[in-house]
């Protein structure tokens, strides 16, 4: 059994019985960001949260960074575990891969967590936000440990992510200010909007989207009638009082939201 140290430096966590269960995480995150949510998901699911690449010390991809590629990294992620499909959870960039995953016939039901993607291919916002954020991290920096220790203090570094930062513990909250620091997928970011990505259609499978109700990032009246057109047969579904990250602000909605759907998604598969 690996120690809490050895399991917070492995470039994945898997836990539990049951259905499987893949949770992936955003960008410039790691699979630590589901932490809290997980306890609450293994005793229902066989939970796998891998680190996307180049997130969390996990080696990169060669460039192009692209949508395309990351998927495929994932379904090999997914081979290795052992599941040929399984039910799907993502946030952010997280969200648009579960969906990626859908189209290739992986998934048995998506919950899209403040999903990106479905955007305008001139998108500029949403990178020069994450651009903003890297560059008040460099600087700051050398005093997160200490301010990260402040509850007051957390919370009003960590408002752009969510909504109660001062729930996140000041071990998440260093170490996500860590590996946000080195992840690269933020350079190619302009490059992969600009991208063209064909929309969904009618999925034949259960999907969730659910938006963060404070999510300064990525809002819903700015970005959710995208997803609107590219997931038309797509369930909605707004989550109150949590920002961008809804794991950090309340672990137990995210998780009962997920444990809605995947129960939903298993009834539909023994009523047919």
């Amino acid at each position: 059994m690996m120690t809490k140290a050895e399991r917070s430096a492995h470039p994945f966590y898997r836990t539990g019985t049951g259905a499987p269960l893949v949770l992936l995480h955003g960008g410039t995150s790691s699979w630590h960001c589901w932490e809290s949510v997980v306890p609450l998901l293994s005793g229902h699911h066989d939970v796998f949260a891998p680190n996307l690449p180049g997130h969390g010390g996990r080696p990169d991809l060669p460039r192009p960074y692209t949508i395309s590629a990351l998927t495929d990294s994932l379904e090999k992620s997914m081979d290795d575990a052992g599941f040929e499909t399984a039910h799907i959870a993502g946030n952010s960039l997280g969200g648009w891969l579960a969906m990626e995953l859908a189209r290739r016939g992986r998934a048995r039901s998506v919950v899209a967590l403040s999903p990106a993607g479905a955007w305008r291919t001139d998108e500029t916002r949403v990178p020069a936000i994450f651009h903003a954020m890297r560059r008040q991290m460099r600087l700051g920096y050398p005093v997160v440990p200490l301010v990260m220790r402040v509850p007051a203090l957390r919370r009003a570094a960590l408002r752009t992510v969510c909504a109660h930062g001062d729930r996140v513990t000041a071990q998440q909250a260093i170490r996500s200010s860590r590996y946000a620091l080195r992840c690269t997928v933020i350079e190619d970011l302009p490059q992969v909007i600009a991208t063209h990505y064909e929309p969904y259609g009618p999925l034949d499978l259960p999907v969730l989207i659910a938006w963060s109700g404070q999510d300064r990032i990525i809002p819903a009246d700015r970005y959710a009638e995208g997803w609107r057109r590219w997931a038309p047969s797509a369930t909605w579904r707004t989550l109150p009082d949590v920002g961008h990250v809804p794991m950090y602000d309340d672990p137990a909605l995210v998780a009962n939201t997920i444990l809605e759907w995947t129960t939903r998604a298993a009834d539909i598969s023994k009523a047919n």
